[in-house]
């Protein structure tokens, strides 16, 4: 499963030229009475930001897509371009809610302009060297804070951090997953779940049975990231031979539902390595906060 239109590996080639742009000298100012934007990626960030890790994507003249550097997560968009002003559809041609975006200049490539005349200076600068067709924002913006940690927020009011360079995120309907892309043995991952009409108690009730109840204890706590919310522990420990899986849920009722935290991890027999790979896990778990609590 894919994220919202992501693509995969930084790319390795790009034309990026601002059509119709009339240029008056080296760091002079240009003006275009053509489209503002033209195939290419570029990097979206407000006047004064100190980070800039949001992107839009433009397939052509008319459509593209954007994508959080953090999350992967973005929205496709359709634009009409004519006389210096772009109107987006975001979510696609037949979205009902359009934002005008009138430039204002363009200095060394740079566009400078505002959405709806709301006073908020926005700043589009041209990416090189990046194919739109291949971009992945996520493994872009890493290979600039390869340590860096980053932070998930889900619609549903909840949010985690996680090591940005060891793991891929991808949402599915009522899924979400944090995939381990480091060295590692066997799948490694933290699937977090929202599954309406059912309680928490039903819920870690039926995953023992899945897991083999024979072989999983079920015990009770305080849920991850609260001070009072009553959770539910599903634990299957690691096997001393086979594949060294084990696996741990956490469980909570939350908004008429039920919400899950589900860790599946490989032991491997390098300790360094199994560490490593546990801790980057905790890292979620540890980090979970409820926005609406």
């Amino acid at each position: 499963m894919k994220k919202t239109l992501v693509r995969r590996a930084v790319a390795l080639t790009s034309a990026i030229t601002m059509a119709g742009v009339l240029m008056t000298g080296c760091g002079a100012k240009e003006e275009t009475e053509e489209a503002i934007f033209t195939k290419g990626v570029y990097v979206n960030y407000r006047e004064g930001a100190t980070t800039r890790d949001y992107y839009y994507v433009f397939y052509d003249e008319g459509a593209g897509y954007t994508e959080d550097g953090n999350t992967g997560i973005g929205v496709p968009f359709a634009v009409t371009q004519e006389g210096g002003k772009a109107v987006f559809s975001f979510g696609g041609e037949d979205e009902e809610s359009r934002n005008e975006f009138v430039m204002e200049t363009v200095e060394n490539g740079v566009i400078k302009g505002q959405f709806d005349g709301d006073g908020i200076i926005l700043y589009f600068e041209p990416l090189m060297n990046v194919d739109p067709q291949n971009f992945d924002a996520v493994q872009y913006l890493a290979q600039f804070n390869p340590s860096t940690e980053a932070e998930y927020t889900d619609p549903n009011g909840w949010s985690v951090r996680y090591a940005r360079e060891h793991f891929e995120v991808t949402t599915q309907d009522n899924m979400t997953a944090f995939v381990y892309t480091g060295e590692s043995a066997g799948t490694n991952m933290v699937m977090v779940t929202y599954e309406v009409s059912k309680t928490a108690e039903d819920y870690a009730n039926g995953l023992a049975e899945s897991w083999g109840k024979d072989n999983v204890t079920i015990s009770k706590g305080i849920f991850p990231g609260t001070d009072d919310v009553d959770g539910y522990w599903v634990s299957l420990a690691p096997s001393e031979d086979g594949s060294g899986l084990y696996q741990t849920a956490i469980i909570r009722d939350y908004m008429d539902g039920v919400f899950s935290f589900e860790l599946t991890g490989h032991n491997s027999g390098d300790e360094a390595m199994d560490i490593a790979v546990s801790d980057d896990l905790a890292m979620i778990i540890d980090s979970i906060a409820f926005l609406n609590e």
